[in-house]
C-alpha cells in the first residue's frame, strides 16, 4: 500500500544500498553534504547517486519510507556558490536514515541514543547527526551506520 506522498524540503541520496535523507533548516548545507558524500563514495569505488534535491516526495510502501523525485527537478542539485548542476540520479529509493544538523555550539556533544525523527504523516527514520563543516561526511556516516555501502 502506498500513502499519498508528502513534499518535504530535503535532499535524498543512496550510498551502496542505504538511503540517506538530509533534512534541516534552509542554508544548513544539505545539498553540499549530500554531494560530498556521493563524490567521496564514488572516489573509493562505492555506488552513490542522487534521488532528489530541495523537494523530495515521501511516501510509505510495504513498511519502507520511499523518496521520489519530482520530474521537474530530476537530476538537478543546487551547490551553493556554484549554482544548479546536473548529476546522475534515480527516480526513487528507500530511505533508511534521516541526517540532521549536529549541535554547532557543542552543548549537546552526544545526541540521544536511538533518536528518531518523524519525516511526514507518521513516517519516521533513525537519526544521524552531522555538522555541515565535516571534512569527510561519508566517513562519519559510515561510522554511525555500518550498513552504508553494503
Amino acid at each position: 500500500m502506498t500513502d499519498t506522498p508528502s513534499n518535504i524540503h530535503a535532499t535524498a541520496i543512496v550510498v551502496g544500498s542505504t538511503g540517506l535523507l538530509f533534512m534541516g533548516p534552509s542554508g544548513w548545507g544539505k545539498s553540499m553534504l549530500a554531494f560530498a558524500c556521493i563524490s567521496q563514495a564514488q572516489h573509493i569505488g562505492m555506488s552513490a547517486i542522487l534521488v532528489a534535491d530541495d523537494q523530495v516526495m515521501i511516501s510509505k510502501q510495504d513498511g519502507a519510507v520511499i523518496a521520489t523525485c519530482p520530474a521537474s527537478i530530476a537530476g538537478l542539485i543546487e551547490l551553493r556558490g556554484t549554482g544548479i548542476v546536473r548529476v546522475p540520479y534515480i527516480a526513487r529509493a528507500a530511505m533508511h536514515y534521516a541526517v540532521l544538523p549536529g549541535s554547532v555550539s557543542g552543548e549537546k556533544r552526544l545526541p540521544p541514543e536511538g533518536e528518531r525523527m518523524t519525516i511526514a504523516n507518521g513516517m519516521d527514520l533513525p537519526v544521524i547527526r552531522l555538522l555541515a563543516n565535516t571534512p569527510l561526511p561519508l566517513a562519519v556516516l559510515m561510522a554511525k551506520a555500518p550498513d552504508i555501502g553494503q
